[in-house]
């Protein structure tokens, strides 16, 4: 028979129970015991609902304090010397966490999206002699704690082919190899020592695009790899998800390897299916390894139910080649990128909840799909999920005939500005001269404790709104006051009245929904409760107007107009997966061009539309890569199209690299860029010089504040990363501000390394520039 297996489970808590217990740690209120104990809840929480749910495979050493690739780092003796190196870890929780948000002498390890979704990693950093050694308590507890409730578990583990591939420090990490492999063979026997019979080794990395070479390394480590595994007893399931081995060339290669296992995203790639059968089936290039399949037919990365015939039609034709002993029915990759429940969200419109899957729900679907394999009477089990897909395509929820007509309607001249840079630059200059390094921020400041307060008792009905918008006109003033009196040069209002940075939006625009928990990990303690994009998008009344008009009255600097843009929208909702999403990015595109445009009738100067995922979302393959970027910048240029010349378009990207874009990020045409820069210590401007070919003609403004740590940085290092900035980009062209938001961090943080980031720019504008 067919088994069910999930590659891991969401880990913050169905109530972010582990976002509360690890701030609470941070804060000094609660001990490492307490913390732990959390911890263990959870991990039996999440077990516990897998068993009653009735799945036959069940992770363990999926959940993370903070990251998986930081534990690997963590467990493997990858720490940097700079924070003390493998005798770190006689500090335990202490130290591991110095990691990931740094001390007040060292800067945490650098932080970037892992792969193409919204969820971040923390960056290995590793050095040419390195060495390895193993803890391996990270998978070995847990795994323990499983089997002392009577849960035979199955142990996730990142792979070496991709620890060294996401890490950074060495031009051919894989190069490693050779000296990790041992240390992941001690792992596994120690895995078995514990009572492992299988363990999950997640590759993602084969399905990035490959060096000459790599995969022949891939094959040798895995090779030795599988001796190990033998030798402790144990069975490898090879995991792989996010794309497909086939646009690769590793699909048959990956199969020839005689894992006991494999699993393919059958979602992103469903083209993998049909060589992976001919490839294992008899007389195929892998058929004497009787390798199993899991088949990844549910998406792990998206909230809607699934299609059960589609799926069920990959199940059938899998078993009809394998036979059902060798497949597993499975989602797509990790569950850790959904919500818990969809069944809690009894304020979603039933029409529109009916269509969603949440972990739950989706755990339930491997269960019926694993029912109906085989049975010959399928109607009754798929009846209700049939009755469910037929009434969301045909819903009047998802079709709008006025937006799908402006949408027709669009012309090649609706995409561009009416000048270029050079002349809508003087047309700026005049309307508002600026220093040389202008100073600005990204946008949002402390949403404080009492700001949520406010907004919770709004959503009770304890405030009414007169009273709460004139505590949101207090929190401007002071913003406003703030900025002034610190010397910054173009001023924001802080969005206090904003709960998150799209679904502020997403909440005042059609097409939305909105759930009470559906929470997801975005890094550590932060969560993010992404919209539901279920329909066709407008915009049926001004946005932000209101509050830049406030927070322009009081003072006469410019305020940047602050919105976020289609794609970033798009990346960070749970979108709708029944069109193409270049559709849903050209609606969102002109509903926030309309708020432009009411942004500028008011009076406003500078207006920042901010792109944060716009390099999050590029597709992993290089084959597939062009056709995204292409309509995702047409996306923000339709956007910004329509704003006069001596209006000043900025936009804002958060952890990206751009080297291989750079021609993309050149076409956006914005006036102003700022970049995410502290972490990666300016090296990210390489890009924008002219190191490929392609020299960014704007203006730009490198990030020199990591607003992602606690840490206040000094005014000598903030200094030193402007003299690093100057000399790539030319002060002419740079704008002084902090990496991103300053929403996450408390005002204690914030005001020192403001004013240590206007004193260190006080003192470059007093220096003699520095040649580029």
């Amino acid at each position: 028979m067919a088994r069910t297996a999930v590659l891991g489970l969401p880990r913050i808590g169905p109530d972010r129970e582990l976002k509360f217990a690890l701030e609470s740690f941070w804060a000094g209120r609660t001990t490492v015991e307490e913390l732990e104990g959390v911890a263990r809840w959870l991990r039996a929480f999440n077990w516990g609902r897998a068993v009653r749910a009735g799945l036959d495979v069940i992770p363990a050493g999926d959940f993370s304090y903070y990251d998986q690739m930081l534990d690997t780092a963590w467990a493997l003796g990858a720490i940097p010397a700079r924070h003390g190196g493998v005798a770190l870890r006689e500090q335990g929780l202490a130290g591991y966490f110095a990691l990931a948000r740094g001390t007040a002498e060292q800067r945490p390890l650098e932080m970037t999206k892992w792969f193409d979704t919204n969820y971040h990693y923390l960056v290995p950093e590793l050095v040419p002699d390195q060495t390895f050694s193993l803890d391996a308590s990270h998978w070995v507890v847990p795994f323990r704690e499983a089997g002392a409730l009577g849960i035979p578990a199955r142990p996730v583990v990142i792979g070496p082919f991709t620890f060294l591939k996401l890490a950074k420090g060495l031009q051919r990490p894989l190069e490693l190899l050779d000296a990790l492999v041992p240390v992941y063979g001690q792992l596994l026997a120690e895995l078995a020592e514990a009572g492992a019979h299988e363990v999950q080794l997640d590759e993602p990395a084969l399905v990035l695009d490959h060096a000459p070479g790599e995969l022949e390394l891939f094959e040798r480590a895995f090779r030795a790899l599988s001796v190990a595994a033998q030798e402790a007893g144990v069975e490898l399931t090879l995991a792989t998800y996010f794309a497909g081995l086939d646009e690769v060339g590793a699909l048959e290669r990956v199969l020839a390897l005689g894992a006991a296992e494999v699993h393919l995203d059958l979602v992103r790639a469903p083209s993998q299916l049909k060589p992976a059968l001919a490839a294992l089936a008899d007389g195929g290039a892998a058929a004497g390894s009787r390798t199993r399949l899991s088949l990844g037919v549910l998406d792990g990365r998206n909230v809607w139910a699934a299609d059960l015939d589609a799926a069920l039609d990959m199940v059938d034709r899998a078993t009809a080649a394998l036979g059902t002993d060798r497949i597993t029915i499975a989602p797509s990759c990790s569950l850790l990128h959904v919500p818990y429940e969809a069944a809690r969200e009894t304020a979603i419109d039933p029409e529109v909840r009916d269509w969603l899957a949440f972990a739950a729900e989706k755990v339930s679907e491997l269960r019926t799909l694993k029912t109906a394999t085989g049975a010959v009477k399928r109607d009754v089990l798929l009846a209700a999920a049939r009755e469910s897909t037929s009434r969301r395509r045909t819903s009047k929820h998802t079709n709008d005939a006025a937006v799908r007509e402006r949408v027709g309607a669009l012309a090649a001249a609706d995409y561009d500005r009416a000048a270029p840079f050079p002349q809508r630059r003087a047309a700026q200059d005049e309307r508002r001269p600026l220093p040389q390094l202008p100073t600005t921020t990204i946008g949002s400041f402390p949403q404080t404790p009492e700001i949520r307060a406010r907004r919770r008792e709004l959503r009770d009905g304890t405030l009414d709104r007169v009273a709460y918008e004139r505590f949101l006109e207090q929190q401007i003033d002071g913003v406003v006051e703030v900025q002034e009196r610190l010397g910054l040069d173009v001023l924001v209002h802080g969005e206090p009245e904003r709960n998150d940075m799209v679904e502020y939006f997403g909440e005042q625009l059609a097409g939305f929904a909105f759930s009470a928990s559906g929470w997801v990990q975005s890094y550590g303690s932060r969560c993010v409760k992404p919209p539901i994009l279920y329909g066709d998008v407008s915009r049926p009344a001004p946005m932000t107007v209101r509050w830049w008009q406030y927070a322009q009255s009081r003072t006469e600097k410019p305020v940047k107009g602050m919105l976020t843009g289609p794609v970033t929208i798009l990346q960070w909702s749970f979108v709708r997966d029944d069109q193409p999403r270049s559709e849903t990015a050209t609606q969102i595109a002109l509903a926030i061009q309309d708020e432009v445009l009411d942004l500028e009738r008011a009076g406003a100067f500078a207006i920042q539309v901010d792109e944060a995922a716009l390099r999050e979302g590029l597709p992993l393959q290089r084959a597939q890569q062009d056709d995204y970027v292409r309509w995702a910048v047409d996306a923000f240029r339709l956007t910004v199209a329509p704003a006069r010349n001596e209006t000043q378009v900025h936009t804002h990207m958060c952890y990206s690299e751009f080297n291989d874009i750079m021609e993309h990020i050149v076409r956006l045409d914005a006036d102003v860029i700022s970049i995410e820069a502290s972490r990666s210590d300016m090296e990210v401007l390489d890009a924008f010089v002219g190191a490929d070919g392609i020299e960014y003609p704007n203006e730009i403004g490198p990030g020199v504040y990591d607003i992602h740590s606690p840490r206040v940085p000094s005014v000598q290092e903030i200094e030193r990363l402007l003299e690093l900035a100057e000399q790539r980009i030319g002060r002419e062209r740079l704008w002084i501000n902090p990496d991103c938001g300053l929403k996450t961090r408390s005002w204690d943080d914030v005001m020192p390394a403001l004013e240590h980031l206007l004193e260190a720019t006080r003192r470059r504008r007093a220096a003699s520039p520095i040649a580029a």
